[in-house]
């Protein structure tokens, strides 16, 4: 085919589609089913409803090929493991009970029964739960729901492709189950998978899939030539398949690097690939193997990960380029839109002139639309969407809105020694000790206790004027003094006031900072029905007054315990947000640290002898490629020191981390020279712990005991366990006892028990080292 019938037979299409619902639909009915308020009938119908108006949407935006098997009630990673029959023993009677019921248990747990363990998809804030697998796994196929939900699209008479999480995708990202030995490589069982996933494509092909999508961002991360021989070998053999429709082999987050030469001569009908951002070098990399003669390219050009505006003339600057390297050459977004809000004309209260430069699902489906027009009939037949997209662009670029000289000058003076504590931490630690008089295994908790309804309540009736500020600050204060009265009640030794006027860890703080803009409706999901709304970070951070002091210095007037003041890090709050992309981020973070910094030095100040600035996004952030590392790690570490390095030494610093894999990262851990760090490891049974000694961290550490994610409560013997685990590798002195997480998200009862077995628990094992 000739570039200019490549062009005219150019489509738009997506990877997959926010799941939730214009109003969260999905989301109400889960946990209405949760709770016993939604039948099972009627949370299926809500999701088929969903599916069916998602789909509806994308083709009457004009998407020529709408994706299929997107939609998940949780997790599209345990999506794939239930299609492999990869179900973990201990949940295997509750999904032969009830299969509805024992996929929640595999992702929530049971009183009874542990969940998998999850953490992040790739280096975004979505969260995917992790297969266990083991020399013993059998996969069996189990096709219903790709199946079901092609022959959903196909009877609304739209084309559809099938979208599955790709087989070595899916073996790079399980760990070794419980039991099994730590040393297992689950790639090791590829042979055995792909016959089932053959069994899938042959079941969808029935079906009437023409192409299926087989996702594997696995390969965009550096990879052993173990791992490359075996995605070689993978679609060799899926690509062999006689009874199969057509494979679409898709990448997304990075470039492909030494895995696009073995896709690119894999035997399949074609590759979808992302030229945005750092991924954009998959153009030149392409061209280098002689492109894809007689194949199908799918050109992710418009950038599914955050919400700018489409250079509309760059992206078809690209494509005409791509036109002369494939067979076909398709338009779409770099991802999936999973990672987007839905619709961003639903801001009604964002000032018009900032809403023009904002993209979000809907309007970036257009964007792929408007392209792929243009690719096929030529750039007069789009005349009107590429000026709007020009002014668009340059009113950004102009707008007072993106530039303050002041904070830009503020940035530009730092130095070196503007980001280091006063003292060196075997100095300060003797301080603090001395200054905060703790037991051995202090208790505390990372920060934020159950929202309650009547907190929903009151935040609501102040937004619509049914209550005034006073009212309102009124409910705050009630609900500081029953946290700050159950924690010592409890006998938790550090103390938070458990943020109950805040609405977001991320948001509290952009709603109050020059430069951010909060949204009312733009959700987005980080895990299963925990949906959030990133703030948009469109211009230069400054703080024009104390955002957290009221509050921590009344919850400390309660106790004569330490009380935490509790701040977001610089690092989480670009990674939480959608992050300006008109200069670099160390830049900005820089700005959002002087910001942080200015609170932080304001608690000291005020008498807070323990301040914690999370960092959960620290890992999450990492570059996907190691060569792009160090990088990253100098200025995200700056970032956080400058944030905390003008406090007294005899003022404890923390910081607070979860749901990631840290081995990786201990070293800068480590440069961020915090006193104390929290970090999640319920789930994954003290690995972290293990990591932390392996590298000789040398400062105080909580590994987190209680997994918050999950209903269940931990008994104080499985607690105690925990702890004695951690001792093994980190030492009492050293070692803290905490949850994995902020409990904000769980109800009262079990945060009640929970954290009443945390701290017999701490008590007992306290004993056990004082007996020895």
């Amino acid at each position: 085919m000739t570039a200019k019938s490549a062009a005219a037979a150019a489509r738009a299409t997506v990877y997959g589609y926010p799941r939730q619902g214009p109003n969260r639909e999905l989301k109400k009915a889960i946990e209405g089913s949760w709770k016993g308020r939604v039948t099972a009938d009627a949370l299926h119908a809500t999701a088929a409803e969903l599916r069916r108006s998602n789909r509806q949407q994308l083709a009457d935006a004009g998407i020529q090929e709408v994706p299929t098997g997107d939609f998940s009630f949780y997790d599209h990673v345990l999506d794939t493991t239930v299609m492999v029959g990869a179900i973990p023993e201990r949940h295997r009677n509750v999904v032969e009970a009830d299969a509805t019921d024992g996929y929640f248990a595999m992702a929530r747990g049971t009183q009874d029964v542990a969940p998998l363990e999850m953490t992040k998809w790739f280096d975004t804030n979505y969260h995917y739960l992790v297969p266990e697998l083991g020399p013993d796994t059998v996969f069996t196929a189990d096709s219903g729901k790709q199946v079901g939900e092609l022959k959903e699209a196909l009877a609304q008479g739209l084309t559809a492709r099938p979208v599955l999480v790709g087989p070595v995708t899916y073996l790079l990202l399980a760990k070794p189950a419980p039991g099994v030995p730590a040393d297992f490589e689950p790639l090791t069982l590829l042979d055995r998978l792909l016959p089932v996933y053959a069994e899938v494509l042959a079941d969808l092909r029935a079906a009437g899939a023409e192409w299926v999508q087989l996702d594997e961002p696995a390969l965009v991360q550096d990879r052993t030539p173990a791992e490359l021989n075996a995605a070689g070998r993978a679609y060799r053999d899926l690509g062999a398949l006689t009874d199969r429709p057509k494979l679409l082999v898709a990448s997304y987050f990075d470039r492909l690097g030494d895995a696009l030469p073995i896709l690119a001569q894999a035997p399949v009908e074609g590759l979808a690939l992302d030229f945005t951002d750092a991924a954009a070098a998959n153009l030149d990399a392409l061209a280098a193997v002689g492109g894809l003669p007689g194949k199908r390219l799918v050109a992710g050009v418009v950038n599914g990960r955050n919400i700018w505006i489409n250079d509309l003339q760059k992206s078809l600057s690209t494509l005409a380029t791509l036109l002369g390297l494939a067979d076909r050459v398709d338009v779409a977004a770099s991802c999936s839109l999973l990672h987007v809000p839905l619709d961003a004309s639903a801001e009604k209260d964002v000032d018009p002139q900032i809403l023009r430069w904002l993209a979000f699902a809907q309007q970036m489906t257009a964007e792929v639309v408007t392209l792929a027009k243009g690719l096929a009939q030529g750039t007069d037949a789009i005349t009107g969407e590429l000026a709007a997209n020009r002014a668009g662009l340059a009113s950004r670029t102009s707008s007072p809105i993106t530039r303050d000289p002041a904070v830009r000058a503020r940035a530009g003076a730092v130095t070196d020694a503007d980001a280091r504590r006063s003292q060196p931490y075997a100095e300060r630690t003797a301080a603090q000790r001395a200054h905060l008089g703790l037991p051995l295994l202090p208790t505390t908790t990372i920060g934020s206790f159950p929202q309650t309804g009547e907190l929903r309540t009151a935040r609501a009736d102040l937004r619509a004027g049914r209550i005034d500020t006073a009212g309102y600050e009124e409910r705050i204060k009630a609900e500081i003094q029953e946290v700050i009265s159950f924690q010592e009640k409890t006998g938790i030794d550090v103390l938070v006031h458990g943020e109950p006027e805040r609405n977001d860890m991320v948001q509290y703080f952009a709603e109050q900072l020059t430069g951010y803009l909060a949204t009312q409706h733009s959700w987005v999901q980080s895990y299963g029905t925990r949906y959030v709304r990133p703030p948009i970070l469109a211009g230069d951070i400054s703080r024009p007054e104390p955002m957290t002091v009221r509050w921590t210095a009344y919850a400390q007037s309660l106790s004569d315990r330490p009380v935490k003041g509790m701040i977001t890090g610089p690092v989480t709050m670009l990674a939480w947000s959608f992050v300006r992309d008109d200069q670099p981020l160390g830049d900005t973070a820089r700005q959002v640290a002087l910001a942080l910094r200015d609170e932080v030095n304001d608690l000291d100040a005020a008498g807070t002898s323990v301040i914690q600035v999370d960092e959960p996004a620290l890992r999450e952030t990492l570059p996907l490629r190691a060569a792009d590392r160090d990088a990253y790690l100098a200025w995200a570490t700056e970032a956080f020191r400058l944030s905390t390095s003008g406090v007294r030494p005899d003022t404890q610093i923390h910081t607070h981390m979860c749901y990631a894999e840290f081995g990786d990262i201990v070293q800068a851990i480590d440069d961020l020279d915090a006193d104390v760090i929290s970090l999640e490891a319920a789930r994954s049974h003290m690995q972290v712990a293990r990591e932390l000694a392996a590298h000789g961290y040398p400062r105080e550490a909580g590994p987190g005991v209680y997994d918050i994610h999950s209903p269940r409560v931990p008994s104080a013997e499985e607690v105690s366990e925990l702890l004695r685990t951690g001792l093994k590798v980190i030492p009492a002195e050293r070692l803290w006892v905490n949850p994995d997480c902020g409990l904000k998200t769980r109800a009262w009862p079990e945060t009640r028990a929970s954290l009443e077995n945390l701290v017999a628990a701490a008590r007992t094992v306290r004993g056990e080292l004082s007996a020895s």
